[in-house]
């Protein structure tokens, strides 16, 4: 099988065949030799687990085409310690304390300096790399740093802060002058108050250019470009609210320049502007006991320098408050609160060792196995994704496949839901009926005749010792697997003689795959991987004694779809016109040219000439939408641009507008098609439990924008888009 190893960065990405088998240490040999990163540099996480040398990828559960980063190790001599701290520097952790200090001995040994704009004691503001936002802080030293200067700062919302390092271009005066929004200009340079999460309450300070000014008599906004974010990305069209607060960006200017009451301004300056506060629950009351802020065991704030941030929650414990009480602070790089303890069969920190469950200690390819290399080929390989657009007990055909569609593994005919059982020829329920089954070649007695064939049941033979097949060595019985399809004939039923339907096509259809290695047995096979042929109804069923002297159960089956058998002339021109081609699983073909295959060119039902030129393609066949559909769609006007998006596809044959419309209408929430959408005034469409459920948590904003919803925001169905995706996908909501 084969992987992707990535960057971390995404700038390179190369697919390695692999085996399941294979260590860690010779993937990393793998990695040198195709990315020219020596081992001893290579760091490999696989679902935030780092892979650990001496054990096999099998341990990871790593499948076919799953990413693994890779993060290159940087030399220590290589390394430049960050000369900026951000805001996350200003915690209460011990080594940052530790860190900050140092810094600031490292600054006390640079040169005083003086500098033409700013003189110490400034009341400055300072931009935060980490939220792009600007907060209050003062001038504590002016330092020499080559041919520039470096300006010690301090924030002044933290009393008890330790100073630390700046560069000019990530300071200014401190704001003090209010703008009334009737003095605003288009195209003017603001600072104003903005919260990401929720635009209707507090937040940071922000630079804002502004586009568009709207004053009523009951509201103000602005709208304009935003600059937020480590780099000051511009977001454009952003509207704010500016709740009265619009502070004019101030110039620096030369100190000889100054006025008496501009010096006494930049040292006063001025009244503290609002912020959030950190804490919802106490306010940031350092009086107040909160175990949201403070111990989460005893509420208490004192001692911050004893108190244990967890890295999964950030809720904070006192060292003596723990079960068992700690008498330091540990000095592992990661610390879990009981809460938030990870699994101990996970790897969840460098050099920790994976715990095997009982279950995997004992599969294949665990140490006590032979040494036989299993896990190259893809019969090992398990589903990559599930069919969630229908239950699994779906009666029919799967909605947006085509009859024809040929898939190269069984693997994947699984996982677009059409047979789901990896091995097993019939798929079914006992209280049920069968759903689906394949034709292989499994059994001597089996003869197909295309748009009727005959069909064995299941059991009597002995598959212990994980045998794939084996000979007939028992009679077989009407249960499990054979009672489920002996159900779908219309027929009363009978486990002694078997039944014969009078209304054959008033039986349950089941769909019918058929595999490449039927060939020794049928005409009608493709000539490589698995096809599927369409629905067929069982006529009869009896029992009878095989060519291994036991019985069997016997079905007939009838082909009943309205769309043309594969192997006809009629269904051939069908198949050329809908462009249906092999569908590999995704990666694969990267894989064979990089593994230097050189693959048979076949196509859905036999292989081609290479030295024959290539046949013309004719154009593909377009689909028109029924009326009913499209009359549903008009009815939608609320998606009438995402409509028009998937219009688009329409020349392109029914399976490329099902996928279109599959990707304009996926839930952001379940990652699913909407069922039971509502639209939100920003057009974003979300599944009625799925926003019920962001509420509940107490996010009242659009899940795809972040857009501001009320809290009473009145959940409406779109009741014209319920019933257009319904008529599209008949069934999906049965999985839903």
């Amino acid at each position: 099988m084969y992987v992707q190893v990535r960057t971390i960065d995404g700038n390179r990405n190369v697919v390695l065949n692999i085996s399941k088998l294979t260590t860690v240490d010779e993937f990393k040999l793998m990695v040198e030799k195709e990315m020219q990163v020596r081992p001893d540099l290579q760091r490999l996480f696989y679902q935030g687990k780092q892979l650990e040398n001496g054990y096999k990828l099998f341990d990871y559960n790593i499948n076919l085409n799953h990413v693994i980063q890779l993060m290159v190790k940087t030399n220590i001599t290589n390394y430049s310690e960050k000369k900026y701290p951000t805001s996350s520097d200003r915690g209460s952790d011990k080594d940052n304390v530790n860190g900050l200090n140092e810094k600031a001995k490292e600054g006390e040994k640079k040169e005083a300096a003086e500098s033409q704009f700013y003189r110490v004691g400034d009341a400055i503001d300072c931009i935060d790399l980490i939220y792009g936002a600007w907060f209050e802080a003062t001038i504590v030293h002016i330092l020499k740093d080559g041919d520039g200067l470096l300006y010690q700062v301090k924030w002044d919302a933290e009393e008890d802060g330790d100073p630390f390092n700046v560069d000019e271009e990530h300071i200014r005066p401190r704001a003090r002058r209010l703008l009334a929004i009737g003095n605003l200009k288009i195209g003017q340079r603001v600072m104003i108050n903005y919260n990401i999460e929720s635009p209707t309450e507090i937040g940071y300070w922000y630079d804002l250019v502004i586009a568009k000014i709207h004053k009523t008599r009951t509201k103000e906004e602005l709208t304009g470009t935003l600059f937020m974010g480590r780099d000051g990305q511009p977001l454009e069209n952003q509207k704010v609210n500016p709740k009265g607060e619009i502070f004019a960006i101030e110039e620096p200017k030369l100190l000889c320049d100054r006025s008496a009451d501009e010096n006494a301004e930049m040292t006063n300056g001025g009244a503290r502007r609002r912020v959030p506060a950190y804490c919802s629950t106490c306010l940031d009351n350092p009086n107040t006991n909160c175990r949201e802020c403070g111990c989460r065991v005893c509420s208490g704030k004192e001692d911050d320098h004893l108190l244990l941030l967890c890295d999964e929650c950030d809720h904070a414990y006192h060292i003596r408050c723990l079960d068992p009480p700690l008498t330091s602070l540990p000095t592992e790089d990661e610390w879990y609160c009981p809460e938030c303890k990870n699994d101990e069969s996970e790897i969840v920190k460098v050099g920790d060792k994976l715990k095997q469950s009982k279950k995997k200690s004992k599969a294949v390819g665990a140490e006590q196995d032979s040494k036989r290399d299993w896990g190259k080929g893809m019969a090992c390989v398990g589903k990559t994704k599930d069919c969630t657009l229908v239950p699994p007990n779906h009666r029919g055909p799967i909605p947006g496949v085509e009859v024809g569609t040929c898939w190269k593994f069984r693997v994947q005919v699984s996982e677009v839901g059409v047979h789901r059982p990896h091995v097993a020829g019939i798929h079914g329920r006992e209280t049920d009926c069968a759903y689906s089954l394949v034709l292989s070649g499994g059994y001597e007695d089996d003869i197909d005749n295309g748009d009727e064939f005959l069909y064995t049941g299941s059991g009597g033979r002995d598959l212990s010792g994980n045998k794939r097949t084996a000979e007939q060595s028992c009679d077989q019985e009407l249960t499990r697997m054979n009672k489920a399809l002996a159900l779908n004939c219309n027929a009363k039923l009978n486990d002694v003689d078997g039944g014969e339907a009078r209304d054959w096509k008033g039986g349950i259809p089941v769909r019918v795959v058929r595999n490449y290695k039927l060939a020794k047995h049928s005409k009608y096979a493709p000539a490589d991987g698995n096809r599927y042929d369409g629905l067929y109804k069982v006529v009869k069923y009896y029992p009878q004694k095989g060519k291994s002297g036991f019985s069997v159960w016997r079905y007939v089956l009838r082909r009943d779809d309205p769309a043309p058998a594969p192997w006809t002339e009629q269904g051939k021109l069908r198949l050329e016109s809908l462009g249906l081609e092999m569908i590999y699983p995704d990666g694969y073909l990267e894989a064979e040219k990089q593994n230097g295959n050189k693959r048979s060119k076949r196509g859905v039902f036999g292989a081609t000439d290479d030295k024959s030129p290539p046949a013309k393609r004719r154009k593909t066949e377009g689909y028109k939408l029924e009326k009913e559909v499209s009359d549903l769609i008009k009815k939608d006007t609320a998606n009438v641009k995402l409509w028009d998006d998937c219009r688009i596809a329409l020349p392109e044959g029914k399976a490329r507008f099902l996928a279109q419309v599959s990707e304009r209408f996926t839930c952001v929430c379940c990652q699913e098609i909407v069922y039971r959408p509502v639209t939100t005034p920003c057009g974003h469409n979300i599944c009625l439990s799925c926003l019920k459920r962001s509420f509940s948590a107490g996010v009242y904003s659009c899940p795809s924008c972040r857009y501001a919803l009320e809290k009473n925001y009145r959940m409406l169905e779109n009741d014209a888009l319920t019933s257009t995706l319904l008529s599209l996908y008949p069934g999906y909501q049965a999985g839903r």
